[in-house]
């Protein structure tokens, strides 16, 4: 009963590291998300539905947030609201160099705004060297609706999220710290 006592709080502590890691990796990737077994880009007010694929290497299997490998890759937005498709919407993909202030120099792939009236753009693009991007989709007649959206290609995932390592990692430290103030307790108790 003693060891449930000081296991308890180790597991909570665990569950909320956990659940705060995945958090933070949703808010990474800015305006892209998955509901709904959907991937969903937010513009503003408005949504579009995002699809990558790369034919060449993962074949039929899509991604929504970061692009598996280097190679050419195939995306297409989907307007989900009817609203949006007599605005002008205008995609680009930047390297990430964390400065926007010159956006020409470091656009690698730019669709000027125009009106999509069949609620769909589709492009492609062949990523030579992987990397850290940002995708931008503007929409609106004076371009005011903005969806800025981290992501990185190639870069592969490892086998374990890093979120999960930190809690795994922050558990065992607490763990650590709960057994040794028992331990410790006990020896205070026994010498008395």
């Amino acid at each position: 009963m003693m060891l449930i006592k000081y296991i308890w709080p180790i597991l909570l502590s665990f569950l909320l590291i956990i659940g705060l890691s995945f958090t933070t990796q949703v808010q990474a990737h800015g305006g892209l998300s998955l509901a709904d077994d959907m991937c969903k880009l937010t513009v503003g007010p408005y949504t579009m539905h995002f699809t990558g694929y790369q034919p060449n290497s993962s074949k039929e299997k899509e991604f929504c947030e970061d692009i598996p490998a280097t190679g050419r890759t195939v995306v297409a937005l989907d307007y989900i609201e009817e609203a949006l498709r007599p605005l002008p919407t205008e995609v680009r993909v930047i390297k990430d160099t964390g400065s926007e202030e010159n956006l020409d120099s470091i656009t690698i792939l730019h669709l000027p705004a125009k009106v999509y009236s069949n609620g769909s753009i589709n492009f492609e693009h062949t990523f030579n060297e992987p990397g850290k991007f940002v995708g931008l989709v503007t929409s609106g007649k004076n371009q005011e609706h903005i969806s800025r959206f981290p992501f990185s290609v190639g870069e592969g995932s490892s086998s374990m999220p890093s979120g999960l390592v930190f809690a795994i990692a922050a558990a065992l430290g607490a763990g650590a710290f709960f057994l040794f103030k028992v331990g410790k307790k006990s020896t205070d108790s026994s010498t008395a």
